[in-house]
C-alpha cells in the first residue's frame, strides 16, 4: 500500500480531497494533510510518504521550495503539482524538480484520480522490480554459499580439481584465495552443546558462528569458511606473520562473542602455515585428528598445532594402509556397487592393522580415510550417512568408535551392510543399472579399450544415447568419468611405483606416452614427470 501527503494553504481543498477522493481503490492506505512547507516536512519526517501532492502558491515558503526539499531528501517520493497558475515558467520549474505531473484548480476529481493512478503503479512496478532483485540476490547468494561449501570440503577431502577448473570455480564463487597463497587452517569442532538439539537448529547455530567470524575475523584479509566434512566449521585465513599478535586477540574476540551471543563454548585448532590448496587436506586430517587426542589443553581455547604435535615414525603403517587406497579405490568399488570386493579391502586393512601397536590417533586415520569414502557414497546416491550409522560421522562418538580396532571394524561393515540394504530395498530404475554396469567395465578393462563406443557395444547402446544416460544419471559425462579414473590410476602408480611412464601409458590403455603426458597435465596442471619430481 501507499501513502500520500496533500499539502495546500487553503484546507478545504486538501479536505475536500481527502473526503472524495477514492482512495482505497488507488490503493493508497494514508492520507496526511498539511498547509505550509513547514508541516510538510515535519510529516515527511515522521512518516513514510510515498507520493506528495503540493501547491505551489504559499505564504512564507512556497511549493516549488518544499519540492526542493523533497528532491534533495527523499529522492525516491513521487511528487505532483496542484495549482491555479498555468503559466509555463511555473511548470518549467516543477519539472525540473521532478515533479510527475502539473495539474490545475479547480481539481477535476478524474484528472486527479488518472494522475495519483499512474503515480501509484509506477511505484509498485518500482517494487515489484526491487522485490525480485532482492529475491534473485538472495538466491544467488545461497546457492554461492553452498558452491563454495562444496569446493571447500573437496579440497578438504583431497578431491582437488585440476588448476584451472579450481581457478574458475574460484573465480566463479567470489572466493578470494588463488593457488600459491599462504594460508593458516582454522578448525572449530562442534560444540558439545549441539549434541542433541535437531539438525536444522544445530545448523543455524554454526551458521551464526560463521557469521560472527566473518565480522570478527575479515577485516584485513579474506576468509573462506564452510562447514567441515566430519561437523564443525572450517576457516581458511591468508596468512599474515607480521600480525600475529593481532590474530591472537581476533580470535579471542570471536570466541568470546560466540559464547555471549550463542551460548557456545568453541575450541579454535590452528594449522601451521600451509600453501593452498597442496596443503589443505593433510593439514584438516592433522588438525580433526589433533582435535580428538588428549594433548590439547581444556584449559585454553586456541590452540596453535605444530608440526611436532603430530609427526609420528609411520612407514610400517603406510606399508599397511596401502592396499586400502589401491585402485579401484574404496569409492570405485561402492559406486559400481562391488560390495564384498569392498568388504574385502576393508578387512584385509584392518586385519593386517591387528598385529601393530596402534595408537589412537593412528586408528582414527584409518577411521577418516574409510568415513571419507562413505560420505561420499551417501551423498552421490541422496543417503543421509548421519541417520544410517547411528551418528558415527559426529566427532564426539567417533572419539568411542576408534577406541579400538573391534570397535572400527564393526561400525566400518554396519555401514555397509545398511547401504547395500537401502540400495537394494528399492527397484534400481534400469539407467541406474546401467550406469553400475558401465562402472563395473570401466574397472575391470582400464587397461584395455573403455572407449565409449566399446562400452556401448557392450551394454547394446548406442554411444550418444548412452553418453546422454549417464550424464543425466552421475552428472559426469562418460568420456570424462574414464578419464578421471585412467588419470586416478596414474597418480596412483606415480606415486607408488617405479614403473617407467611409457608402461604407465601401457597400463592404462593408452598407445602414446605423449598423448598421455597431455592428458595428465590437462588433468593436474602438470606432466607426469614434473610430478614425480616434485
Amino acid at each position: 500500500m501507499v501513502n500520500i501527503l496533500l499539502v495546500d494553504d487553503e484546507s478545504y481543498v486538501t479536505e475536500s480531497l481527502a473526503l472524495t477522493i477514492p482512495w482505497e481503490q488507488l490503493h493508497i492506505q494514508q492520507v496526511y494533510r498539511a498547509d505550509s512547507v513547514d508541516q510538510a516536512l515535519e510529516l515527511m519526517n515522521q512518516h513514510e510518504i510515498d507520493i506528495v501532492v503540493t501547491d505551489i502558491r504559499m505564504p512564507d515558503r512556497d511549493g516549488l521550495e518544499l519540492l526542493g526539499e523533497i528532491s534533495h531528501q527523499w529522492p525516491e517520493v513521487r511528487t505532483m503539482v496542484l495549482t491555479g497558475h498555468s503559466d509555463f515558467e511555473y511548470a518549467q520549474k516543477a519539472i525540473r524538480l521532478k515533479a510527475g505531473d502539473y495539474i490545475l484548480k479547480p481539481v477535476d476529481d478524474e484528472q486527479f484520480i488518472k494522475s495519483v493512478h499512474i503515480a501509484v503503479q509506477a511505484l509498485e512496478e518500482e517494487r515489484g522490480q526491487l522485490d525480485r532483485y532482492n529475491q534473485l540476490s538472495y538466491r544467488r547468494q545461497s546457492e554461492l554459499e553452498l558452491l563454495r561449501e562444496g569446493l571447500l570440503s573437496d579440497l578438504m577431502l583431497g578431491r582437488e580439481p585440476g588448476e584451472r577448473e579450481l581457478l574458475n570455480r574460484l573465480g566463479n564463487y567470489e572466493v578470494m584465495l588463488r593457488p600459491g597463497d599462504a594460508v593458516r587452517m582454522l578448525f572449530v569442532p562442534a560444540s558439545p552443546s549441539l549434541r542433541g538439539m535437531e539438525e536444522s537448529e544445530a545448523r543455524l547455530l554454526e551458521y551464526a558462528a560463521a557469521n560472527i567470524a566473518a565480522e570478527v575475523l575479515d577485516q584485513q584479509r579474506p576468509l573462506w569458511s564452510g562447514r567441515a566434512p566430519h561437523n564443525g566449521l572450517i576457516m581458511l585465513w591468508r596468512n599474515d606473520e607480521q600480525e600475529t599478535r593481532q590474530d591472537e586477540q581476533l580470535l579471542e574476540s570471536f570466541v568470546d562473542n560466540v559464547n555471549r551471543y550463542l551460548k557456545l563454548q568453541l575450541n579454535v585448532y590452528i594449522s601451521e602455515t600451509i600453501v593452498f590448496p597442496d596443503g589443505l587436506a593433510s593439514a584438516y586430517r592433522q588438525l580433526l585428528r589433533f582435535a580428538q587426542g588428549s594433548s590439547a589443553s581444556a584449559e585454553s581455547r586456541i590452540h596453535y598445532v605444530q608440526p611436532q604435535h603430530y609427526t609420528l615414525e609411520r612407514p610400517t603403517i603406510n606399508k599397511y594402509m596401502e592396499p586400502l587406497y589401491r585402485p579401484p579405490t574404496l569409492i570405485h568399488l561402492l559406486e559400481s556397487g562391488q560390495w564384498d570386493t569392498a568388504r574385502e579391502k576393508l578387512n584385509g586393512v584392518l586385519d593386517s592393522l591387528e598385529s601393530l601397536p596402534l595408537t589412537h590417533e593412528q586408528l582414527y586415520e584409518v577411521y577418516l580415510a574409510v568415513s571419507n569414502a562413505l560420505v561420499y557414497m551417501a551423498h552421490h546416491h541422496g543417503h543421509m550417512l548421519l541417520a544410517n550409522d547411528s551418528g558415527g560421522l559426529d566427532p564426539f562418538a567417533a572419539q568411542h568408535i576408534t577406541g579400538s580396532l573391534e570397535r572400527l571394524r564393526s561400525w566400518c561393515m554396519d555401514v555397509l551392510t545398511r547401504m547395500e540394504g537401502q540400495r537394494s530395498s528399492s527397484v534400481e530404475p534400469s539407467r541406474s543399472r546401467i550406469v553400475k554396469q558401465v562402472q563395473e567395465i570401466v574397472a575391470s578393462h582400464l587397461a584395455q579399450d573403455v572407449s565409449v563406443k566399446s562400452i556401448a557395444d557392450r551394454v547394446f547402446l548406442h554411444p550418444v544415447y548412452l553418453s546422454k544416460i549417464y550424464k543425466a544419471e552421475t552428472g559426469e559425462g562418460l568420456g570424462d568419468y574414464i578419464i578421471r579414473i585412467r588419470m586416478e590410476k596414474a597418480l596412483y602408480l606415480l606415486k607408488h611405483t617405479n614403473h617407467k611412464i611409457y608402461e604407465i601409458t601401457a597400463e592404462l590403455g593408452y598407445q602414446n606416452p605423449q598423448y598421455f603426458s597431455k592428458l595428465f597435465k590437462k588433468h593436474y596442471g602438470m606432466t607426469p614427470n614434473e610430478f614425480r619430481d616434485r
